[in-house]
């Protein structure tokens, strides 16, 4: 096939490769190059291209765009480019005609066997090992019907998991196939069910590098970003050039038939190119000093994420990359929303200082094709810029940080504790309640990804990362745990009673409390880690879903399913009737007590309160007693004289299963005007005026 008789000119948009009637245009943003090249390939190891396309700046540019049509071309055309232009690094300009470069808006990747991501670092001709863009038609998909289910967040629980770690366990009881796909996540659909969450929050799945990680190990979480389009393939149980996308769309179908919606955990703050010494991929060879923000010295990455580089995200074509992504991810593949990883970088100008109103932000706040999409920002960057309680907009909600901070210090009994637990139990309004907004402004969590898991968090008192080869370097030191007396795993039957306890108050504090609450994957069967806080290199038994915890610790997974009917459910009260129990208590007319009524001690020696919660009509009251002290503590109860039969208890943590949680219909009544709470315990007690009473 010659080549003239081959290319025509083309169109500047849309950008990427795009499947028409009789062929495929090709468009790529390239400011400063002199001459680009499309090379299509017949396989995705081959060596050499089975053609190579090169397009004319006078005929095949219009403005900063690279243009080609080319007849013939069909959906699975594997492909790739080649820059020309100044390698100057001193000015910010990296080009290298010797590698292989990604299409930044190619929406299906192939990736050779023998990949290999230091021959994108060193000089020579990489080819034969380079990821390859594929050409793909995204709207050949029956979705039948489909669309993103937009529940409100007042009614949102979230479970955070890794679509590979979740079911890659040979406990899991899938196929070989399957297991760590979306297929295997489809699978185990009717257990997040039973569970009770309504949305997945899915670690990164953009495709990533795999080998951005120390030798010999791999990239387990995925914040390591290749493309902002295309799934991950490693992700997929099929072979073909569809499989990835294809099958992340089954899964999403799959899972809003269920009711539970898709979150995706995006990085839109970092790429896999890393720092000056990193691998060219894409980015770095079409326009680097566009793509990333540099210092003074323009030959260097500034580094606001600890990854080596920063993406430039409020320069106007990095923009326009980012809302693409996003349109693509809500429109064509129909997710219901996203976490943002280090939302505050994007805060940062082209200099790295921060922003008052950041355009990219504000974009995504403003946009019509995302409004209703949930949006979710780690409110905070690598190099300390910290945003808790005052990103912008009106639409995102924050990770809120300082709820973990103040539970953990809590539980484990540290002084001076109790006035901030109190706060982030009823919604944080220190943090929010001066901007007019709801509760669900804060994402309340106590483990993620991040850190110790909720059964680490109460096994070690000191993180054990050997595994990750960094001698112990590399996690935070600070991780406001408590072991109960024994490093580790231990026979010790109080020892792990005393565990059980913390993991169940951990589990009602995050809840029962105001706002949106996320559950790390696993929490709820006590998944360990080995007292490894930063498992992001460990594809291995460290970082999967062990099923057979499910049976080991049959008692904390019955009080998790029962702990989030209790949130959900409507049965506790014939009022507000439509009503989850978090709208009832945000909206609660609060008293705070402590072992005696109207007086509680918020001393920095106190290690207890209790909080008493009415409905506005007075319909229902719930009485919540958190006692962080090692000895038990007798509190009084308010008066329930409205009540047809006095107090009744929901949760009692200081008691063995099944009495720990009840259903409310069945829940026993409280006799007396005090009621005992155990060492260590968190206590829910409720009432029903006389004419609600069930």
């Amino acid at each position: 096939m010659e080549q003239k008789r081959v290319i025509q000119q083309g169109e500047s948009f849309p950008l990427g490769s795009t499947v028409c009637p009789d062929g495929v245009n090709f468009s790529l943003f390239s400011k400063n190059s002199t001459l680009v090249e499309l090379l299509l390939f017949d396989h995705a190891g081959d060596a050499k291209p089975a053609t190579v396309i090169t397009l004319d700046p006078r005929w095949n540019r219009t403005y900063h765009y690279w243009h080609v049509f080319v007849p013939g071309v069909q959906d699975g055309q594997i492909y790739g480019y080649r820059a020309f232009g100044p390698s100057e690094p001193q000015r910010g300009l990296r080009f290298d005609p010797s590698k292989l470069l990604l299409d930044p808006y190619g929406k299906a990747m192939a990736v050779p066997d023998r990949y290999s991501r230091i021959s994108a670092s060193v000089p020579g001709d990489n080819c034969a090992t380079a990821m390859k863009s594929i050409v793909v038609d995204p709207t050949r998909y029956d979705w039948e019907g489909d669309i993103p289910l937009k529940r409100p967040f007042a009614k949102t629980v979230i479970y955070e998991l890794h679509v590979r770690g979740f079911t890659r366990h040979p406990s899991s009881g899938l196929s070989h196939e399957t297991r760590g796909t979306y297929r295997g996540l489809i699978d185990k659909i009717p257990y997040l069910q039973d569970l009770g969450v309504t949305a997945v929050e899915l670690l990164p799945l953009f495709q990533f590098d795999e080998q951005d990680a120390p030798w010999g190990l791999v990239n387990y979480w995925g914040y390591s970003p290749i493309s902002f389009f295309v799934p991950h393939h490693g992700y997929s149980s099929r072979n073909d050039h569809l499989g990835p996308m294809d099958e992340f769309r089954d899964m999403v179908k799959a899972l809003h038939r269920a009711g539970i919606e898709i979150i995706l955990d995006v990085v839109f703050n970092h790429t896999a190119e890393g720092d000056h010494a990193g691998p060219t991929l894409c980015y770095r060879g079409l326009e680097n000093a566009v793509y990333y923000m540099l210092e003074e010295d323009r030959s260097r990455y500034a580094d606001y994420t600890g990854t080596g580089n920063t993406l430039n995200a409020n320069q106007p074509i990095v923009r326009r990359l980012i809302l693409d992504s996003l349109h693509y991810w809500v429109e064509t593949m129909h997710v219901d929303g996203f976490r943002f990883d280090l939302a505050s970088v994007l805060s940062r100008d082209e200099r790295g200082r921060p922003l008052a109103n950041p355009p990219i932000l504000w974009d995504i706040e403003s946009d019509p094709v995302l409004a209703g999409t949930k949006l979710i920002a780690e409110a905070w960057d690598a190099a300390g810029l910290y945003q808790v309680g005052s990103f912008i907009g009106d639409s995102w909600k924050e990770w809120n940080g300082q709820f973990r901070d103040d539970v953990r210090r809590f539980v484990r009994g540290d002084r001076g504790s109790v006035p901030r637990v109190a706060r982030r139990v009823f919604g944080s309004p220190d943090l929010y309640g001066g901007q007019e907004r709801e509760p669900e402004k804060s994402i309340n969590f106590i483990t993620c990804h991040d850190g110790f898991t909720i059964n680490d968090l109460v096994s070690y008192n000191e993180k054990h990362n050997h595994a990750n080869r960094e001698d112990n370097r590399d996690g935070t030191d600070v991780n406001l745990s408590w072991n109960c007396g024994v490093e580790g795993p231990t026979d010790d039957p109080a020892i792990e009673r005393l565990r059980n306890r913390q993991v169940k108050n951990f589990l009602t504090l995050t809840l029962m409390s105001v706002g949106v609450p996320i559950l790390l994957m696993g929490d709820e069967v006590r998944r360990t880690q080995c007292g490894n806080n930063n498992a992001y290199c460990q594809d291995n038994e460290i970082s999967w879903f062990d099923w057979t915890r499910l049976e080991k610790h049959a008692d904390v997974h019955r009080f998790t399913r029962q702990l989030l009917s209790v949130r959900a459910r409507r049965d506790l009260m014939r009022s507000d009737n439509d009503r989850s129990l978090n709208e009832i208590l945000r909206d609660a007319r609060l008293a705070l007590h402590g072992v005696t009524l109207h007086s509680p001690d918020l001393t920095d020696e106190s290690h207890s309160i209790a909080m008493a919660a009415t409905t506005p009509n007075g319909d229902f009251l719930i009485h919540l007693i958190f006692n962080a002290y090692w000895e038990q503590l007798a509190f009084e109860l308010p008066g329930a004289e409205k009540a047809e039969q006095g107090w009744r208890r929901l949760i009692d943590t200081g008691l063995a299963s099944p009495d720990d949680i009840c259903d409310g219909p069945d829940a026993p009544f409280v006799p007396g005007d005090n009621y005992l709470a155990q060492p260590r315990s968190v206590v829910v007690l409720f009432a029903l005026r006389a004419s609600n009473a069930e």
